[in-house]
């Protein structure tokens, strides 16, 4: 068995040891997830319908690549049947150039098998990939509820307290094998540090190939916390394990998303923004769509005199298989 060390002791003597910093930024949106429930925002798409608009909305302002869960339309529960992807994605496509990035984590308690089955149908260019179980707490968001609108959305986050987020070894190796196998990339969701060990294990056995498109994800109760020097460190663990071979991209939870997203990019990473991962466009104001989260990072980017990926440079960048390529 190779040491977990060993992908970033090879390469140590014939690469530069820093992450492979972009010319242009990619903003990737993640428009609707699987955590905030209808009752916290009136805005949340649930319908494929919305999901679309908002999607190809957010491309328009300057997202170059869309990360997508799908909900039951009737009771925005999360969903992850491919039926309903298919009542999206090829209106998307159809409507903006964005990279398709769809979700294997799915909702939380899904089994593998369902988490796994839109993206194996879909076959995007990238899907996303949790590199590790975690406890992962949301039940403090029930607290600041007073009433519900669904039945299932206070047990939903309830639940949580005693809750393992499951990516075992077998189930990453699992999804990387059939999903590599139809071309599809990874947006790699690491909450802690030893999530970058685990991604260095499976670059080291052949299973993930870089470049590494490195989602870092702060915030979420059982994950790394939202504090600057976590950032850091994370940084700073990844180029060594990973040199120039892979991309950082930044997200943070809720009020911590747009100082930190800015962070990543100052650092020379990318950002992710979007309504999966805070519902609000400042404080104490809610988001009235994903695309005005997207307007306002990307406003705030250039004017620190970064330019933004378009979708096809984000392409060349994480080498996906191009946007003919799906089965969709």
């Amino acid at each position: 068995m190779p040491s977990e060390h060993s992908f970033a002791t090879r390469k140590r003597a014939d690469r530069r040891q820093v992450l492979k910093k972009a010319k242009k930024v990619i903003i990737t949106c993640a428009v609707t997830g699987s955590i905030h429930t209808p009752s916290m925002s009136p805005h949340l798409p649930i319908t494929p319908d919305e999901i679309a608009d908002q999607a190809i909305a957010a491309s328009e302002a300057g997202a170059a690549m869309l990360h997508l869960h799908a909900r039951d339309p009737a009771t925005g529960k999360p969903d992850q049947s491919p039926e309903l992807f298919a009542q999206f994605l090829p209106r998307i496509k159809q409507h903006s150039d964005a990279i398709i990035n769809i979700t294997t984590g799915g909702g939380l308690g899904m089994t593998l098998d369902q988490r796994l089955a839109p993206a194996k149908w879909a076959q995007p260019e990238v899907a996303s990939m949790n590199m590790g179980s975690f406890n992962f707490n949301i039940s403090g968001a029930a607290g600041k509820l007073e009433t519900f609108k669904h039945d299932w959305e206070k047990p939903y986050l309830d639940m949580t307290q005693d809750f393992i987020l499951s990516n075992t070894f077998s189930q990453i190796e699992r999804g990387l094998a059939e999903l590599s196998a139809m071309g599809t990339r990874f947006e790699f969701e690491c909450y802690d540090v030893g999530h970058l060990y685990n991604l260095a294990h499976f670059a080291d056995r052949g299973l993930a190939k870089p470049p590494f498109f490195v989602q870092s994800i702060f915030g979420i109760l059982g994950g790394i916390g939202a504090d600057p020097d976590n950032l850091l460190h994370m940084r700073m663990i990844a180029d060594r394990l990973f040199g120039d071979d892979y991309y950082l991209s930044v997200l943070a939870a809720g009020r911590h998303q747009m100082s930190f997203v800015t962070m990543s990019a100052l650092l020379g990473g990318n950002v992710r923004v979007g309504l999966e991962d805070s519902l609000y466009a400042g404080r104490g104001k809610l988001a009235t769509s994903n695309a005005e989260q997207v307007a306002k990072i990307r406003r705030i980017l250039e004017e620190l005199s970064f330019e933004i990926a378009t979708p096809d440079e984000a392409r060349a960048m994480i080498q996906t298989k191009g946007r003919d390529n799906v089965a969709f």
